[in-house]
């Protein structure tokens, strides 16, 4: 269906699935041992398919086409064991390192915007439809803005969602506002869907006495109360057992509502990624855990991290029904994130979801991908597959929005972004004291001694600190 150009590595096919189907943890009534699809609850049917060809998806020898092994089972021979009865079989067989085909990866619309034949997706209005695309055009834009801030030395650090906007904005528009969301550093899309001011993005990038973090976190680390978007922790991975444990306390307290975590493929490499899924899986946390797997963990490449068929195959491992979704197409994240949450929480158990898209900037400020892959590569993936154009074409087709609309748009969005930089730049920084402050009730005696020697060491070489720190 895509002829994707590749000098990095081989490519490597993915059945494109039409329909919303989770595999399952278990195995089938047949015992076959492979488990299964489920279809979760709604309306949600459809038999078509189409061949995918993702650049970036070979994960070693994942892919491959293994023999299917088939036991045979001792007859009434089981063995007690204390976590349920295991078949006996007389024969000495291994378990495949892989499946025999890889698993599905579902999508609603093709690269030009046209829906598939026969694809079963979650219908959006007009409203929300515009409100979607003008969301992702504003991440988009907003993007460009302060990258290039951070170029002209006005912000210390930036880094993108450029790419990914989709996974951003349809998850976050298939999610109630109830539900908390723990993020890694590239969902600023999720938090401005759920009403965060462009003014307090700059707010928080030029650690302003605005920014609610209070200039203590670096730039892109947002957070808030009020919005149940707990602050981005730099550290890799560590949002996602915690997202277990806020999925645990709605659990006991029988709150309509899921914990939604964030993550890259990268952080499935950590520990905490591992522990995580376990413990959610047995304590029936109502958990969606969404891996955005865009291909590389900084310049490390998915086939130097892992030997599996992707993420969405680990569920299995630990008993969580998984789904494999095109991140770059909208209203497949949009479908099986709707259908995600709602098994989550009416059936009290953990989802995960993992949304193959392609990371198109640098990891960061910090980085220059040009270096550890090829440009050709970067380019096609931003023009031949960008969400955002792919959506366009869809809306626009469908009468909802025209080049009119679309000029409009950006120029009010580009005049926004610039506006709240300058306001932002003018606001003096958090007081010094703002340090050592919001840890205890009452600053015990070591903290005030620090303060005091900060202060002092401040006044006595002012031309080495910042002059625009209040003391």
């Amino acid at each position: 269906m895509a002829n994707l150009i590749s000098k990095s590595t081989k490519f490597n096919h993915f059945l494109l699935n039409t329909r919303v189907r989770f595999f399952s943890p278990f195995t089938t009534s047949s015992g076959n041992g492979g488990g299964g699809f489920i279809k979760p609850t709604g309306s949600f049917s459809g038999e078509s398919a189409a061949i995918f060809r993702p650049e970036r998806y070979q994960s070693g020898k994942a892919g491959e086409q293994l023999d299917t092994i088939d036991y045979e089972e001792v007859e009434n021979q089981v063995m007690d064991f204390p976590g349920g009865k295991v078949p006996i079989t007389s024969q000495m067989k291994f378990i495949s390192e892989s499946s025999e085909k890889r698993l599905p990866c579902y999508r609603v619309l093709d690269d030009d915007g046209y829906p598939l034949p026969g694809t079963i997706f979650e219908g959006v209005s007009k409203e929300l439809a515009i409100k979607m695309y003008s969301s992702m055009v504003t991440l988009q834009t907003m993007d460009t803005i302060f990258y290039e801030a951070q170029r002209q030395g006005r912000l210390s650090f930036y880094l993108t969602t450029a790419g990914e906007e989709a996974i951003n904005i349809a998850s976050a528009a298939a999610l109630s506002l109830d539900d908390f969301v723990l993020p890694q550093y590239r969902e600023v899309g999720v938090i401005l869907w759920r009403g965060y001011p462009l003014e307090q993005v700059a707010n928080q990038l030029f650690g302003n006495k605005f920014d609610y973090g209070k200039g203590r976190q670096m730039p892109c680390h947002h957070g808030s109360n009020e919005l149940n978007y707990l602050t981005v922790s730099s550290p890799i991975a560590t949002q996602i057992p915690q997202a277990v444990g806020v999925a645990y306390s709605l659990k006991m307290e029988k709150k309509e509502a899921c914990a939604v975590t964030y993550f890259g493929d990268g952080s499935t490499s950590e520990g905490d990624f591992h522990a995580a899924l376990n413990f959610a899986a047995v304590l029936d946390a109502p958990v969606v855990f969404i891996c955005r797997n865009n291909g590389w963990a900084i310049s490390t490449p998915i086939n130097q991290q892992f030997r599996s068929d992707g993420i969405a195959s680990k569920g299995q491992a630990y008993g969580i029904r998984s789904i494999r979704v095109d991140g770059n197409d909208a209203l497949a994240t949009y479908s099986a994130i709707r259908a995600a949450r709602k098994m989550a929480i009416k059936e009290q158990r953990p989802i995960l979801v993992e949304a193959m898209t392609y990371r198109v900037a640098h990891h960061s400020t910090s980085d220059d991908s040009t270096k550890y892959r090829p440009v050709e590569e970067i380019e096609h993936w931003k023009t031949e597959k960008s969400p955002i154009s792919k959506f366009r074409k869809y809306i626009q087709r469908n009468g909802w929005w025209n080049d009119e609309n679309e000029s409009e748009l950006r120029g009010d969005i580009r005049k926004q972004v610039l506006e709240a930089i300058q306001a932002a730049e003018k606001v003096e920084k958090p007081s010094l004291t703002d340090l050592f402050t919001d840890v205890y009730d009452k600053m015990p005696l070591n903290l005030q001694d620090q303060e005091k020697f900060v202060k002092d060491a401040v006044r006595r070489f002012p031309k080495e600190y910042p002059f625009d720190v209040p003391i």
